[in-house]
């Protein structure tokens, strides 16, 4: 495209690196409890550990961005931590999927160390990844481009891992976790290599000064800006209270008696969302995004309310249900951090200060916090209904040893898994009513923010007082 300064390789290159950090991020966070429940690690004990580990993973972007503004490279300002963190990652996610056969006490010493290494390791790539792209090019068109493109190899390595983390340990392979683990870490680690040596960073000023920011700052501001504390405040109280991920597969093998049932449901579920993304843009132009975001947020908690007291004895029923609901949730799923630069323009527009650094990395801080409580806190759910927890490697080694769950842990999987994601969708809308910005008044605020319009001209175009 005329006015792009990258090539087309460097885009591929981009776009495979987040593939394969991806199939990393998403084997963890979907099977890391899985995996730790076959260990014999009681989902009681394994919670609270997970809980506190996870903390720092909330925290840690805060304290790796004072580093990264201290350190300085003589070149580029982000390859090089590329080039630091790409043996770290795969090496690291092996270690947190090979604890040895030690006393359970040991074992969790064991995960407490692996993953406090895999999430530093982490962190030290996907800042960096991401800001990329703004020293890529500094064509604004071309690096929406970059990012778009991107998203479809964000999303093959959401699948590849998914199906690798079911496929793989099921009863029809029976390899380890750990076995997995080395697979997904090796194409994660031949994918992420090649933007790491061969990133070119045409637009990095060495003595460019960057905006820092504190927790404190993040608070504070949050107090400014009520309609970010809105949003992100619902966004993480439903986060929190979704609780079927990462039990999808226990699901599928103790209630439908077939883990692969996890894939079939995965892919049934993945496609309609295919297509409505397709449509997405087309959708938004015609609908305000905030309407299409709370009621398919609304009427996917319905369907859910109704999937729970369905049940799951019905497989064919819960398929479709699932199926259906997956319709109405794509679009909460695609718009939720399309509100971020929204209220960045609203805080702006009420306190003339520009605090766009602080509003993105409160989104980052909120999508973590959500992944450290959910978690745990579906591992102590199905743990307090009396799940039990069993020494195994695949769910080959399951079945062989006749691996079952009382009446009363299966109705608490269920439970966990069912109703109280579609409570935390409701609890959720609840908040979301105060929210009362729109995309027209948005569009005003950001005119005036430009410079385009004065503040006299924007308060007469508004649809309300703000």
């Amino acid at each position: 495209m005329e006015g792009w300064m990258t090539t087309k390789s460097e885009r591929r290159d981009y776009g495979l690196y987040l593939f394969g950090q991806n199939i990393i991020y998403a084997l963890v966070t979907t099977f890391l409890a899985v995996y730790l429940t076959m260990q014999g690690i009681s989902p009681v004990m394994a919670a609270p550990v997970l809980l506190v580990i996870k903390g720092w993973d909330a925290v840690n972007d805060v304290v790796f961005g004072g580093i990264f503004d201290k350190i300085k490279f003589k070149k580029g300002k982000f390859v090089p931590w590329l080039k630091i963190s790409l043996p770290f990652i795969p090496a690291a996610t092996v270690l947190m999927f090979a604890i040895p056969n030690l006393p359970v006490a040991a074992k969790l010493v064991w995960l407490t160390v692996a993953y406090v290494l895999w999430d530093t390791a982490y962190t030290l790539c996907d800042i960096p990844i991401y800001g990329l792209v703004t020293t890529m090019t500094n064509n604004l068109q071309e690096r929406t481009a970059i990012m778009s493109y991107a998203k479809l190899y964000v999303g093959g390595g959401y699948a590849l891992a998914y199906g690798l983390g079911t496929f793989l340990v099921s009863q029809t392979v029976g390899l380890s976790y750990t076995t997995t683990a080395i697979i997904c870490s090796v194409i994660a680690l031949l994918t992420m290599a090649p933007i790491s040596f061969r990133g070119q960073e045409r637009n990095y000023d060495e003595s460019e000064k960057e905006e820092t920011f504190t927790f404190r700052e993040m608070f504070r501001y949050l107090g400014k800006n009520k309609y970010l504390l809105i949003f992100y405040g619902s966004f993480v109280l439903n986060g929190c209270l979704n609780t079927a991920n990462g039990l999808g597969i226990f699901v599928a093998y103790y209630l439908f008696g077939n883990e692969m049932y996890n894939l079939l449901l995965g892919a049934l579920i993945m496609f309609p969302a295919v297509i409505l993304a397709v449509f997405m843009p087309r959708i938004i132009k015609k609908v305000d995004k905030f309407k299409l975001y709370f009621w398919g947020s609304a009427i996917a908690s319905v369907i859910g309310i109704i999937i729970y007291f369905v049940g799951y004895k019905n497989t064919a029923l819960f398929l479709a249900l699932s199926v259906l609901r997956a319709i109405p949730l794509a679009f909460p799923v695609f718009l939720a951090f399309l509100f971020t630069p929204d209220c960045a323009e609203y805080g702006k527009f009420k306190s003339g200060t520009d605090a766009r650094g602080i509003t993105f990395a409160i989104q980052t801080f909120s999508a973590k916090l959500t992944g450290t409580i959910a978690a745990p806190l579906s591992l102590l759910l199905i743990g307090l209904f009396g799940f039990q927890s069993y020494q195994a490697d695949s769910f080959a080694a399951l079945s062989e040893m006749g691996a079952t769950q009382s009446p009363q842990a299966l109705g608490g999987l269920w439970l966990a898994y069912a109703l109280v994601p579609a409570i935390g969708g409701v609890i959720m809308l609840a908040l979301l009513r105060l929210y009362k910005l729109n995309d027209k008044d948005v569009q005003v605020m950001s005119d005036c923010n430009a410079g385009l319009i004065s503040r006299e001209e924007a308060r007469e175009r508004l649809s309300r007082q703000y």
